[in-house]
């Protein structure tokens, strides 16, 4: 049964901790304790803390290869605002979306930027990651044309900047089957990420699987592991030659 998209339940037990809590400070309240101030939180208790498997495992991830590289500078291009400021505060960062994020930190310039055109001059760009986010372009999620090769272009686009000798931390949905789940994201196949960027090498392919039970993040995974999720998270760590 549910009132209003609440399950009566939770609210009930609300209530009660509301009243248990007022009882209990009987009178002696350290704070304002309003009944019109309430702000009830009901699906907090878990036994276990959850989280966004996708986007703790692959920033994670990430932020590991950049301490043992310790690149000069690293270039991010829209990939997790939490990942580009916790960077910052050891490598400087130059981070791109195409909408520009009003985020003032230091170590951490925010411009605007199409990943479809970047305004990068070719193989200029030694460390680079664009992560969870070619999965979007050209579904007009956030407000991008509407374009099916969009991921296409992007692809091609930061393999383009990438410099001789330079490495590209790439991150999007894989599974057995190349999908789009207009407009939210597409899911892609191993192959089909190898081979978008069959000029450079690829370093490292970690996964981050559908199930918990199946492992945490998993570095140096396989394409048969990567070909049997449904909407796993394919990290590919790309680097490009220096012919």
């Amino acid at each position: 049964m549910t009132l209003g998209g609440v399950f009566v339940r939770d609210y009930f037990f609300f209530l009660r901790d509301y009243w248990l809590f007022k009882k209990l400070c009987n009178g002696k309240e350290r704070f304002s304790l309003r009944w019109w101030d309430r702000y009830p939180c009901l699906r907090d208790k878990t036994v276990v803390t959850g989280f966004d498997r996708h986007y703790v495992y692959h920033t994670a991830w990430a932020a590991r290869i950049l301490a043992e590289a310790m690149p000069e500078r690293h270039m991010d291009i829209s990939s997790s605002l939490y990942f580009c400021t916790m960077v910052s505060a050891f490598i400087p960062v130059r981070f791109f979306d195409y909408r520009r994020p009003e985020l003032e930190l230091e170590g951490l310039q925010c411009d605007a930027a199409d990943l479809t055109a970047l305004p990068f001059a070719d193989k200029s760009v030694p460390s680079l990651s664009c992560m969870h986010v070619v999965e979007h372009v050209g579904l007009g999620r956030y407000g991008d044309p509407v374009d099916p090769d969009g991921d296409l272009k992007a692809m091609a686009e930061l393999a383009r900047v990438l410099a001789k000798g330079g490495n590209l931390l790439f991150v999007v949905p894989v599974g057995g089957a190349p999908v789009v789940m207009f407009n939210a994201h597409r899911i892609y196949t191993y192959d089909q990420i190898v081979c978008h960027f069959a000029p450079l090498e690829l370093v490292e392919f970690a996964l981050i699987p559908d199930q918990a039970q199946d492992g945490g993040l998993i570095r140096n995974a396989t394409k048969i592991q990567s070909d049997a999720q449904r909407y796993g998270c394919g990290c590919f760590w790309f680097r490009k030659g220096l012919t």
